[in-house]
């Protein structure tokens, strides 16, 4: 292939890459608005939920990192004791995962409420909200912490090449049963690698049972 004919093609390869990413995007706005919608009377008494057996706050500001390492702010259902943050130096030794990600199953901080909410992921329903706004999409890999970000190995930084998103490889193929966080890695960069349309769609295809069976949640 000369110069000249490698140069289209590759041009050709940009423009197709450019369309899918476009749909990409008018996906997430559509189906985000659509959800948010569907999903407005469960997350009203998920919120009625928190309010009566916890108090407030009920919403938790997530701070993580988003695409390109850029600090991105989401919402959550508040699943955690008010001083959680405060209380997880003092369980750093009970972590499960290998790596500099956090994870206990049988974490004392999760609240009553927060631990239905978080067996069937209604936790992550405000994440919808940054979805359609274009911080987030239905399907990438999962945004880190800050202090999580800033203990990654250089290779896997590229985790957050792409937009983060709620749901991933990593939800459907393990989630808690995954305890070395360079083997949760490999799977986004495989995500990354291998990226199409018709995988996002198996992706959220293959969440539904997972988060109905309310299986693997931390």
């Amino acid at each position: 292939m000369n110069m000249a004919a490698e140069g289209n093609y590759q041009g050709a390869r940009n423009v197709r890459d450019w369309l899918r990413r476009r749909v990409k995007r008018a996906i997430d706005l559509v189906a985000g608005i659509t959800l948010l919608i569907c999903a407005s009377p469960v997350m009203l008494a998920a919120a009625a939920l928190i309010w009566i057996c916890e108090g407030r706050p009920i919403l938790y500001q997530w701070k993580v990192v988003g695409q390109h390492g850029l600090p991105l702010r989401s919402w959550k259902f508040r699943t955690m004791v008010r001083d959680a943050d405060e209380r997880k130096q003092e369980l750093l030794g009970k972590n499960e995962m290998q790596g500099p990600v956090f994870k206990m199953r049988e974490d004392p901080r999760i609240t009553r409420s927060g631990r239905f909410l978080r067996r069937y992921s209604l936790d992550e329903l405000p994440q919808l909200w940054s979805v359609v706004a274009g911080d987030m999409s239905l399907v990438g890999p999962r945004a880190p912490l800050a202090s999580e970000f800033s203990d990654f190995k250089p290779w896997q930084k590229r985790k957050l090449s792409v937009v983060p998103g709620l749901t991933c490889l990593w939800q459907v193929q393990g989630r808690a049963d995954i305890t070395d966080f360079d083997d949760w890695i490999r799977m986004d960069l495989d995500y990354i690698d291998h990226w199409s349309l018709m995988l996002d769609f198996k992706i959220l295809f293959q969440t539904v049972p997972v988060v109905l069976r309310g299986k693997g949640a931390y």
